[in-house]
């Protein structure tokens, strides 16, 4: 048959077209057809190819990197004697200090208060006019693991960055923030209860990513309540941190859903700086820029 594209009259072009694609189609459901008479003879051959039918997505297929962990004893090592590793060897419980930038506004307000409830031991305090410098003076003295700080864009009206400080010593990582929705905006939420939630931190690989994970986990008291059910997702794909809380409902002894509790929002990695908060003098572990995209396939966590 002829091609298509070699014929000038378009109705004849058309015809001969819709004919080699219902041609095609009718190919491809005999093969199907013959397949799956083979496959219900031979069930290892229907094993066979869904074994081997695995999409290619950017996700299977990124660029390898060198600082990927999986069992480097010198990483481990690294780890036991980093910021966190007061928390992680039972050392002082977690104390979040929550507050805005200058003159917010009141849907950041909800925000904040709603942020604070992701972690059972936040409070919110009002910023005033004090420097960041001054605040992470201020909750050192009173104790505080960590400092979180929401900005909001005036002209957008909504947060659209969070800076996390772990106090005395730091590290400070600057998140941009995005997708954010309450939880009155969620269909079908849940509320939320007092009992302490599990953590889940998902593909935080690398050894930035793990840095990250251990800042959010050491966020958490250590030993949840699983009577409450609640759990607090931080999933890392392709770079962007996704954030949710849900709750397990229990149908029978086979059957869980999940309920989402709210609120829900993206973070993305912009710069981790060791030490407490120094835009002018501090030393960056990580700081992102355009010119680091080289390729879709190379991610940072």
């Amino acid at each position: 048959m002829k091609n298509p594209s070699e014929i000038r009259n378009k109705h004849k072009r058309e015809e001969i077209y819709q004919k080699l694609k219902a041609e095609k189609a009718r190919k491809q459901i005999e093969e199907r057809k013959r397949r799956k008479k083979l496959e219900e003879e031979n069930p290892e051959l229907r094993e066979e190819r869904l074994k081997n039918n695995v999409p290619k997505t950017i996700d299977n297929t990124k660029e390898y990197q060198e600082a990927i962990v999986e069992d480097d004893e010198e990483v481990f090592a690294d780890e036991d004697s980093d910021e966190f590793a007061a928390f992680f060897t039972g050392g002082q419980p977690p104390k979040i200090c929550v507050t805005t930038s200058m003159r917010p506004s009141a849907d950041l307000h909800i925000f904040a208060k709603e942020f604070a409830s992701l972690f059972p031991t936040a409070e919110v305090r009002k910023r005033g006019t004090f420097d960041i410098k001054d605040i992470a003076k201020f909750c050192t003295n009173r104790e505080f693991t960590d400092l979180v700080i929401i900005h909001e864009d005036k002209k957008q009206d909504g947060p659209n960055a969070v800076i996390f400080i772990h106090l005395p010593d730091g590290p400070t990582a600057y998140f941009k923030l995005s997708n954010v929705r309450l939880s009155k905006e969620i269909q079908g939420h849940g509320r939320a209860t007092p009992h302490l939630p599990e953590v889940i931190l998902n593909n935080f690989n690398t050894r930035l990513g793990h840095t990250i994970g251990r800042f959010f986990a050491s966020m958490f008291p250590p030993v949840p309540e699983f009577m409450g059910r609640q759990v607090v997702t931080f999933h890392n794909q392709r770079d962007f941190i996704f954030v949710r809380r849900h709750r397990y409902m229990f149908e029978n002894k086979e059957k869980v859903e999940l309920q989402e509790l709210g609120p829900q929002f993206t973070l993305k990695l912009k710069w981790l700086q060791r030490g407490t908060f120094d835009t002018r003098f501090g030393d960056y572990e990580f700081s992102f820029s355009q010119k680091m995209e080289t390729s879709r396939r190379k991610f940072f966590l």
